[in-house]
């Protein structure tokens, strides 16, 4: 330990802000730029500000599905060739679809960024799409949706819930879509999601790695930016949610929960630009109430002093664009029925915010998660991600660099009025997720 707190100790006297340097084409493309000269190697990030959030009624997964497509031909590169040139560059790549963005991404030496602008560049207007690539892909997505979902009795249980949360807000709807829309999803779908929101003055590149900033703009004029502008892209609105005022519950049923369990989310404020106080205090409430067993309030009070559950945690649900979640779980103990777990982590709740919070623990948190922003900048992948999720959610640059201190600005006194304000149950759904009617009787 006190090896690890002299090392953590160096880091931060010696640490600073990532080298960060923003620009903005002149046809409205963000361009970040993340300078880490330790190692050849560059991330090549393409952010567009379209998630599942922001698809039409009716065509859930048609952002993720449109992600499939991306990796087809375009007018100058056969389906496939994108990514056997990153492999033979020695590089990876992959993708990934968000409620409130779609990502696309490389990894590779830093000399062959060129290259990896001009594929990407190439696709963002030059998709070029037949019946086979909508067929085939279409079954890709349904077969990738029962595999992670219609398989999985805890995620179909969480797709209720969350459906069951957010009753008017696209976040209620899951990113793979619903199975019954996904299985309509066509052409037209497609290319006119792809039209709209595929367009330089939606997107933001985001280049980490060994790279100079004024290379990074000028190969970005040269490939990025002669694209058009989408002139009629829409304004970035959703639906809101009405205020909830009355506690909503559920059971959900399927014989292949091998563990019954309780769980319980709460609306809960985003990650705001120029305001994340409230967020920060919400990211310690869920370490404090559901972090390691060994020291959270429902870890000590539910596996511990009473034996009634196996598992208690807490989570924060906050860089969206929009409200997210906070969250409770209980696995009960053999014996203990679901009611009286809930009953237990009730109790449990009340009693941290009656006692208030050990100021020894706080500064515990406080130096973990100090620990945590400063390695993290040792993965030049994970910071590109950190600001390309961040944009996208509605964040600045100057948001995501004041976040470690505002995360140390924390004080006790926050997190119970975030507390107070968030565990409201007229604001939340409870979910049983349970095998049969037989656990309940």
């Amino acid at each position: 330990m006190r090896l690890f707190a002299a090392a953590l100790a160096l880091l931060a006297t010696t640490a600073t802000a990532e080298e960060v340097t923003t620009y903005q084409l002149d046809n409205g493309m963000d361009v970040v730029v993340i300078e880490d000269h330790r190692a050849p190697v560059v991330v090549h990030m393409l952010w567009y500000r379209a998630g599942s959030a922001d698809e039409p009624v009716g065509s859930s997964g048609v952002a993720h599905y449109l992600e499939h497509l991306l990796f087809k031909a375009t007018e100058n590169v056969e389906s496939g060739e994108f990514q056997r040139v990153v492999a033979e560059n020695g590089g990876s790549d992959n993708a990934f679809t968000s409620y409130d963005y779609t990502g696309y991404f490389q990894r590779v030496a830093a000399d062959r960024l060129p290259l990896m602008m001009q594929y990407e560049a190439d696709r963002i207007n030059n998709l070029v799409l037949t019946e086979d690539d909508i067929v085939t892909e279409r079954g890709v997505i349904l077969e990738e949706r029962n595999q992670r979902t219609e398989n999985s009795p805890g995620a179909l249980a969480r797709e209720q819930m969350r459906a069951a949360q957010f009753l008017n807000h696209r976040y209620g709807v899951p990113i793979i879509g619903w199975k019954h829309e996904m299985e309509t999803l066509d052409m037209e779908d497609a290319l006119s999601f792809y039209d709209i929101y595929y367009s330089p003055n939606n997107a933001i590149l985001v280049v980490a790695g060994d790279v100079e900033p004024e290379d990074v703009l000028a190969l970005a004029e040269q490939y990025y930016g002669p694209l058009p502008a989408e002139p009629n892209l829409p304004e970035r609105f959703r639906t809101q949610e009405p205020p909830q005022t009355a506690e909503r519950r559920l059971v959900f049923e399927d014989a292949r929960v091998a563990q019954p369990y309780v769980s319980r989310t709460y609306l809960a404020p985003e990650r705001d630009a120029g305001a994340q106080e409230e967020a920060a205090a919400l990211t310690y409430l869920a370490d404090l109430l559901g972090g390691s067993p060994f020291t959270s309030a429902l870890g000590i009070a539910l596996q511990f002093e009473t034996n009634t559950a196996v598992y208690a945690g807490a989570f924060y649900d906050g860089l969206n664009l929009d409200d997210g979640t906070f969250g409770l779980t209980v696995v009960p103990a053999e014996g203990v029925s679901l009611q009286e777990a809930e009953d237990a982590m009730d109790a449990a709740v009340a009693k941290f915010l009656d006692d208030g919070i050990d100021p020894a623990r706080m500064e515990a948190l406080r130096t973990q998660l100090k620990a945590g922003e400063i390695f993290a900048r040792d993965n030049v992948g994970g910071l590109a991600r950190r600001y390309g999720a961040a944009l996208t959610s509605g964040l600045t640059v100057e948001d995501v660099q004041a976040w470690p201190d505002i995360l140390q600005a924390v004080t006790e006194e926050d997190v119970l009025a975030a507390a107070a304000r968030v565990l409201d149950r007229k604001q939340s759904v409870t979910g049983w997720v349970i095998p049969s009617r037989e656990v309940l009787q």
